[in-house]
């Protein structure tokens, strides 16, 4: 999995497609954070850990559908068939920037955990530019409102709401409890450097997902097939 995996490879650089969806997800989190978020510590955050982790499992059988022949992993034809199968109306142009930076350790193929991270990031974009009409519905309810608490976990990090997180948020959002507690800056750390893989000093949506998926064990859950 790369450097979000916490393995020895550098992180390779931006493309300029990668660049461009990151604009688009950096200006669809900053509308979304205009809304607020319903998280009030990040201990609710964790709280949440094993609604999610269930949810994102059971997203397997999802996976495996779409991963056609059966190789652990959906290459680029696959998924633009996948998004077909959704409903979900993609350019070509947008399907490949979506793949190239999802494919975090570039072997033409989304693994699991990485699928999660591409449909959570598709659920942003397509929410935002539903904006104001009816939400969007990618026949998946259960799952839908597990990326809705996702965009929120994050929505409660980004303090600014400019569309990252920076360590001075970090260490606010973990030192923010309903109890009055505070918890400790290594803590807040060691997750922000989790989280920021290209090691910018900012953290995007997309590698809060990759690390929100280590958090949980979807990494593990890809690794137990492999030896299968």
């Amino acid at each position: 999995m790369g450097a979000v995996a916490g393995k020895a490879e550098s992180p390779r650089s931006l493309s300029i497609s990668e660049t461009k969806l990151e604009s688009k997800m950096v200006e669809a989190m900053q509308r979304r954070a205009a809304k607020g978020s319903v998280m009030k510590s990040f201990n609710c955050i964790i709280l949440k850990f094993p609604k999610i982790d269930e949810s994102l499992r059971n997203c397997k059988d999802i996976f495996q559908q779409f991963d056609e022949d059966s190789n652990g992993a959906i290459d680029h034809d696959e998924l633009k068939r996948a998004f077909s199968k959704l409903e979900v109306s993609f350019t070509d142009e947008e399907i490949d920037d979506l793949f190239a930076a999802c494919d975090i350790n570039e072997d033409m193929g989304i693994k699991f955990n990485e699928f999660i991270v591409l449909i959570c990031i598709v659920f942003l974009l397509k929410d935002d530019q539903n904006a104001g009409q009816k939400k969007v519905d990618m026949g998946m309810p259960k799952l839908e409102a597990t990326f809705e608490t996702l965009v929120d976990a994050f929505v409660f990090l980004d303090k600014n709401k400019d569309g990252y997180v920076s360590k001075i948020e970090m260490v606010q959002a973990i030192n923010e409890t309903t109890t009055g507690e505070r918890s400790s800056g290594p803590i807040a750390m060691k997750r922000f450097e989790e989280m920021d893989w290209d090691r910018n000093g900012m953290v995007n949506f997309k590698e809060f997902l990759f690390a929100f998926t280590r958090w949980i064990g979807i990494d593990d859950l890809d690794d137990e097939d492999e030896e299968e």
